[in-house]
């Protein structure tokens, strides 16, 4: 999903002009990111970023814990994920709420041929939900450098979500969402007009039919159905074994509580669920002062991030003195 409707005009004059980057997934397969490196980028931890349904590396959310993150220490990679920020010539397929092949393939570039000594990372909404089955896919096997792994807003269990999605009340949510996607299949007709016919595509008015129609089978879904049970963060969760940060809200409109309730997640010890009573999706707006710009997720990230960086640190040193 994104993020909530209304935002605040926002601004970032600290964060650094980032440098484009194409990483190979595979198949003849790129995805582009902005990347604002650290000056030694083999001594700086990384951040990587996952946006949300129809963002790209420039939404605001993005760019703001970009921005916070950099001033911390952090190298920073941006990631659009396939088709999105422009880049629908750089892949045949469309991206969704379970392809974890691209981050998993960013992650390992940097760690190989970067050098990078740790790596974050953090996903809004469907982005959320890609950062957590990642994680639960590594599961034990996580790489060494993978610090901890933070979710915003995430839809968590697809099906339950697409429910709420459909609820009258959600329209504008809905419209939204189907309009974008609907042209975003316009613009890979054109490139790629063997793999995708627009034929009935104005007759779509849910993501449910979009996804149906587009996103399952080129995929390789069964369907709608098939698409949001495997591809739901919720199955992998319980083999998440690095600190992992929720966060979510109550009144999300087409979130649900219940699955951040499930066993499987509160079962975890690795990961923390921070319910809201408000916030929205993807909201979490707080009081503005001098030193805090009032968007309470994006510092939370940061926070948590950075214990997870101090308790790495600690341990090492035990390591070292056990040793």
């Amino acid at each position: 999903m994104t993020v909530t409707v209304w935002a605040r005009p926002r601004r970032f004059p600290q964060l650094p002009p980032g440098q484009r980057r194409f990483f190979s997934v595979g198949d003849g397969t790129y995805v582009l990111a902005d990347c604002n490196w650290q000056p030694r980028r083999d001594e700086a931890p990384v951040l990587l970023a996952l946006h949300g349904l129809e963002g790209s590396s420039e939404s605001h959310y993005m760019k703001g814990l970009a921005e916070k993150a950099w001033l911390r220490g952090f190298s920073v990679i941006r990631l659009n994920q396939r088709n999105c920020g422009g880049t629908e010539h750089l892949t045949r397929g469309l991206y969704h709420s379970g392809l974890t092949d691209d981050a998993r393939a960013v992650v390992e570039e940097i760690i190989t041929r970067d050098r990078v000594p740790a790596v974050t990372i953090a996903g809004y909404s469907l982005g959320g939900n890609v950062a957590l089955k990642l994680a639960g896919e590594y599961g034990a096997l996580a790489p060494p450098e993978l610090v901890a792994v933070s979710a915003v807003s995430p839809p968590i269990d697809l099906p339950q979500a697409i429910v709420l999605l459909e609820r009258r009340l959600n329209l504008p949510y809905q419209w939204n969402f189907v309009s974008s996607l609907k042209r975003q299949i316009q613009r890979k007709r054109a490139v790629f007009p063997d793999s995708y016919s627009t034929d009935g595509l104005g007759r779509i008015r849910t993501v449910r039919a979009f996804d149906d129609r587009y996103t399952a089978p080129q995929s390789g879904f069964c369907d709608a159905v098939d698409y949001y049970e495997r591809a739901s963060a919720i199955h992998v969760i319980p083999r998440i074994s690095v600190p992992t940060l929720i966060l979510s809200a109550v009144d999300d409109p087409f979130i649900p509580a219940a699955p951040f309730r499930d066993p499987r997640v509160t079962g975890n010890p690795s990961v923390e669920v921070l319910l809201t009573s408000h916030g929205g999706h993807c909201g979490f707006l707080s009081r503005r002062c001098a030193d805090h710009d009032g968007y309470w997720a994006e510092w939370k990230i940061i926070e948590f991030m950075q214990q997870a960086m101090d308790g790495r640190g600690e341990a090492e040193v035990e390591e070292r003195k056990v040793g």
